[in-house]
């Protein structure tokens, strides 16, 4: 976020280290991946069965719901790969981390746009609930429609500079207000209102502060070990420069002479003394080792803020991928707070916003609002699905240490070990795991195939002894008729 001031024409200033960026980005992806899972909805549509009851509804058409519910799930993950959410989220995610404040507008033709801290206000009350959003856009004239030209009036050499909107979002009672203004003049067809889980727009924080009507970037709690560490970098990296000149100096009351010592070509053969001639070292390396194990500490420490999983991977022969998973796990459950956070304030109104949105699309049919929910199921719910599996797999482990595996697969339903299992992991099990009638069916199937074997051997036994029996009495008759 740049300082007030800083235009097209001006330059940022550049660090002597990465270490930063590097945090920032590697953190803003790991959120993405957390909060916007790829290959999976990061919501769940849940039916409130009693709800359901009480519309005289009956339970046999529950799957029949959740299998729709799961195609309506599948169009919202389809609409924002399609109209890449993900980019914006990214955006808005580095943004929180650096300033610690965001702004997220998802208008009603789709896709999503991110203001910054400069470009934007926002009133909270005590609770934290936002009271008014102010946003300021600076458009050319020449871009604006006519009944636009017309209401703000510029003409001649004026026409060719910026003009600022300005968009208010005020809350009163259960309904968003909006309106625009250009130069003080409001706009009469900007005019709507919006439900209280409708609004548009939507202002992030990365933290929540009591009283305040911002957040706290996560760069500002360690400020100082970024700027110790610049500073550092910066004595290694231009003291390096300094130690990689070479100078040879020569004794001016010696008999070498420095010309001819400039002047000779490799492996050539002058008159000279030794002694004459020395090279300029500074002698600084134990200095600059204290400075670089200092510089080494403060990374081990950052690595660990920013969940750089390769600077805290502890250095030895063997480092088993088990470890790497165990460290990463506790690293990314240290952000349960910020998950909770994200969940509530960007999760659930973007979830919200995009059911409206597809609803005036035509691409989603209308959910009846009692009985059907969205509930979020990533973020911190996935962190803890993620600790029910490791439960689940030491409790089998254990059991099957302690009373064997005969006593386990006795005792424990294997096809709800696997439900569980498959739940914490985010893998959706229909059609995946055999129901009990189609595993009843198959057994019922098996034991036929078994019988038909088993008849099989026996009637061919039968056939074969009475052929035998045909066989001898033919021979029986032949004996008879050569004796008469």
């Amino acid at each position: 976020m740049p300082d007030e001031g800083f235009g097209s024409h001006s330059r940022l200033e550049t660090p002597f280290q990465g270490v930063g960026a590097r945090g920032v980005n590697n953190l803003a992806s790991k959120l993405l991946l957390a909060l916007l899972p790829p290959n999976a909805p990061f919501f769940r549509l849940n039916i409130d069965k009693y709800a359901l009851a009480a519309e005289g509804a009956d339970a046999s058409v529950l799957s029949e719901i959740e299998a729709g519910l799961q195609q309506v799930e599948d169009s919202v993950m389809d609409e924002i790969s399609r109209e890449t959410y993900r980019v914006a989220i990214h955006e808005a995610l580095k943004h929180l981390i650096v300033s610690g404040n965001a702004l997220v507008y998802m208008p009603d033709d789709g896709g999503m746009r991110v203001f910054h801290l400069d470009r934007y206000c926002v009133e909270r009350d005590a609770m934290g609930n936002t009271l008014y959003i102010c946003t300021k856009e600076t458009l050319s004239y020449m871009t604006l429609s006519d009944e636009l030209k017309e209401l703000v009036g510029v003409q001649g050499e004026s026409a060719d500079e910026a003009i600022n909107l300005y968009t208010a979002v005020c809350r009163k009672s259960d309904h968003w207000f909006v309106y625009q203004d250009i130069n003080g003049i409001r706009i009469p067809s900007s005019e709507g209102k919006y439900k209280l889980d409708k609004n548009p727009f939507i202002p992030l924080r990365f933290t929540r502060v009591d009283g305040e009507d911002y957040g706290r970037g996560y760069v500002e709690e360690y400020l100082g070990d970024l700027q110790s560490l610049e500073t550092l970098t910066q004595a290694i990296v231009e003291g390096s420069a300094a130690a990689a000149k070479v100078l040879f100096m020569v004794n001016p009351n010696g008999t070498t002479r420095a010309r001819t010592l400039a002047e000779s070509p490799n492996g050539a053969i002058t008159q000279g003394n030794a002694q004459d001639v020395s090279v300029l070292q500074l002698n600084k390396f134990n200095d600059f080792r204290v400075a670089q194990e200092t510089i080494r500490e403060i990374k081990d420490r950052l690595g660990h803020a920013f969940l750089l999983t390769s600077g805290v991977v502890r250095q030895a022969e063997r480092v088993t991928a088990e470890e790497i998973r165990m460290l990463s796990m506790e690293l990314e459950s240290a952000l349960g707070g910020l998950y909770s956070l994200l969940s509530t304030e960007l999760q659930m109104p973007m979830v919200n916003r995009l059911l409206v949105v597809m609803k005036k699309k035509k691409s989603l049919p209308e959910l009846p609002k009692d009985i059907v929910n969205p509930v979020i199921i990533t973020g911190v719910e996935a962190l803890g699905r993620g600790n029910d599996l490791q439960k689940l797999d030491l409790f089998l482990a254990g059991a099957a240490q302690v009373v064997g595996a005969e006593a386990v697969a006795q005792f424990v339903n294997v096809s709800e070990y696997f439900k569980r299992r498959a739940t914490s992991l985010g893998i959706k099990t229909q059609e995946l795991i055999k129901s009990p009638e189609q595993m009843q069916q198959e057994a019922q199937q098996a034991q036929q195939a078994a019988m038909m074997q088993a008849a099989v051997p026996n009637g061919v036994n039968a056939i074969s002894s009475q052929l035998s029996q045909a066989q001898e009495g033919a021979n029986m008759n032949q004996q008879v008729e050569a004796s008469e």
